[in-house]
């Protein structure tokens, strides 16, 4: 029950939002990826009502391209769940640079794992999206 959509920044952060959108299957719930859609493709992502369905939670995985999660989460009405990788630049030093700015984000309604964690954000969405379907 539930419907859990993953986010993915970019193709380096491809495995990750893989794990989550797995556990998060696994863990009872229905879930929907949407893969490269860091910079201007997320507007064509937001801008289509069918592209991105009645989720009741969002999982975005990110590095260097962290500014994403701030953006979803002040664009969309639902929880979001951000994953910061250390894939991407070099200069992010192992995701530290995209922990920081996913963690000092002011929209609402984020809440933020360790680094390279899809793992508790497919299982943390899951729980979200089973108490939204109830």
């Amino acid at each position: 029950v539930g419907l859990v959509g993953v986010v993915g920044a970019g193709g380096a952060h491809t495995p990750v939002a893989a794990e989550a959108a797995f556990v998060a299957r696994v863990s009872g719930s229905t879930a929907v990826r949407y893969d490269d859609v860091a910079g201007s493709r997320v507007r064509a992502l937001l801008a289509d009502p069918d592209r991105l369905p009645d989720v009741d939670c969002l999982v975005v995985v990110a590095g260097m391209d962290a500014a994403l999660v701030a953006t979803l989460g002040a664009l969309t009405d639902v929880p979001v769940v951000a994953v910061p990788t250390s894939a991407g630049q070099p200069a992010g030093l192992g995701g530290l640079g995209a922990l920081m700015t996913m963690l000092t984000a002011a929209a609402p309604g984020v809440a933020v794992t360790n680094v390279d964690n899809g793992w508790s954000a497919g299982v943390f969405a899951a729980r979200v999206a089973r108490r939204a379907a109830r």
